[in-house]
């Protein structure tokens, strides 16, 4: 790979700081926020009180379980301003979800929020290998979704230059990339197979482009889909994880000199992992649903909030702060599927095991009768798309699927480009057990 790891130097000094100094920042400012939502914001005020907890009542990290969950319907209840913590005439910004299954999750950021995320961001980018003066193609989408602006104000506070592309329009990704020769790209790890996919159409060889570093969020992904942009690319791929109700892309990033977890910016987010089913809060390196709480939002504060991600806690290694494993899925993403849980990436896991198969793929759920049937729509790869393939492709994968996971299903391998792409985050499940 071509990207080089951050010098010591360049480091915010808080990224190497001991773990008491980070420990001791935390309790300034987790008392702070405490006081801040139950002050401002009605929803914790009510909450603290139900369960008979006063922000005063936290002397140590380890009081914030006695606090109560905040959980996205309560976001909703509170739709559209409710849960903001200062006159909505002192919000500078204000972001959304897409509402698909319920009324949209609104947030706020003050100036000083969106300063905040801005740095967080800038942080995430050093950490991937990007440099100031580097370009930056952004296909993230711009708009109420937080991905495109949050990565566009943290590479501009970086000293990057910035290509506002968002997502879509495959080709004029191509020719952009060709023509602007950017340094980094940030975008969907699924997308990024799209615009792979276009450069081969063209009989362009994607190693042969100017990209150093692909920042990938937005969805989970694996070890195998690294694997895979890794060698189509010869880039350096990196996670980044953030969600819009606890600030945006940006809340925790790998290092490229490590790969090995993604560090928490601890002096703006305190993590926590719970049990999803008794809410018990778990010790580091026990898997169970991830939890945050902000510490330096004033527009937004979010209190022990449930992400529904599953991952778990690990010491640091290139910083101080400690890792989250990535994302294996979401607690609202698991299938049950004839008793078993599935979860789509580890489907994928499979898919990019077999030379035969591309990673576009789609899980469609339905009926036989009582019984669920689980059928895998996924691409044969260009240069092995013949029936006699595809029919062993089909049979491979499926056995595999049955011997790793435990699932009988039906594999139907389709013709390349038989997938519809997204422009964005890949559509992977259709669900058609309740139609």
């Amino acid at each position: 790979m071509r990207t080089r790891p951050p010098e010591r130097h360049e480091l915010d000094p808080i990224e190497i700081a001991s773990r008491d100094e980070i420990a001791a920042l935390q309790l300034d400012r987790l008392r702070w926020s405490l006081k801040h939502a139950y002050d401002n914001v009605p929803h914790y005020q009510a909450a603290f009180d139900s369960v008979g907890v006063h922000p005063r009542d936290l002397t140590s990290l380890e009081d914030l379980k006695k606090f109560p969950f905040t959980v996205k319907d309560d976001l909703r209840k509170n739709y559209p301003f409710g849960m903001f913590a200062v006159p909505r005439q002192q919000v500078a910004r204000i972001h959304a979800s897409s509402g698909t299954t319920g009324k949209p999750t609104v947030v706020g950021y003050t100036a000083h929020d969106i300063d905040n995320w801005a740095e967080v961001c800038a942080r995430s980018i050093r950490a991937s290998g990007g440099r100031a003066g580097d370009l930056v193609h952004v296909v993230y989408g711009y708009g109420l979704f937080t991905g495109g602006l949050g990565a566009h104000y943290g590479a501009e506070r970086l000293g990057c230059t910035v290509v506002p592309m968002s997502g879509g329009m495959t080709a004029r990704q191509v020719q952009l990339i060709n023509d602007f020769e950017p340094d980094v790209i940030m975008v969907t790890p699924s997308y990024m197979l799209a615009i792979a996919d276009e450069f081969e159409s063209l009989g362009i060889d994607p190693r042969q482009t100017s990209l150093s570093v692909g920042i990938f969020g937005a969805e989970p992904w694996t070890e195998a889909m690294r694997t895979e942009i890794e060698g189509r690319f010869g880039m350096d791929a990196v996670d980044i994880y953030g969600l819009s109700e606890v600030m945006g892309p940006g809340v925790s990033n790998e290092c490229v000199e490590t790969k090995d977890g993604l560090h928490i910016w601890e002096d703006h987010f305190y993590p926590e992992i719970i049990d999803p089913v008794t809410g018990d809060v778990l010790p580091d390196g026990e898997q169970g649903e991830l939890v945050f709480t902000s510490l330096t939002k004033e527009a937004f504060p979010v209190i022990r909030y449930r992400t529904r991600d599953l991952t778990r806690l690990l010491p640091g290694t290139a910083r101080s702060m400690r890792r989250m494993e990535k994302i294996t899925g979401r607690s609202d993403d698991m299938l049950i599927v004839r008793g078993v849980n599935l979860f789509p990436t580890q489907i994928e896991e499979l898919i990019l095991d077999n030379a035969s198969l591309s990673p576009h793929y789609i899980l469609e759920l339905r009926k036989d009768g009582p019984l669920d049937v689980l059928e895998v729509l996924v691409e044969a790869r260009t240069d092995t798309s013949d029936t006699d393939s595809r029919s062993s492709a089909s049979a491979a994968l499926s056995n595999q699927i049955k011997t790793k996971i435990g699932i009988s299903s039906f594999v139907n391998v389709l013709e390349p480009g038989g997938i519809e792409r997204s422009g964005g985050k890949a559509r992977r499940i259709r669900d058609l057990r309740q139609a």
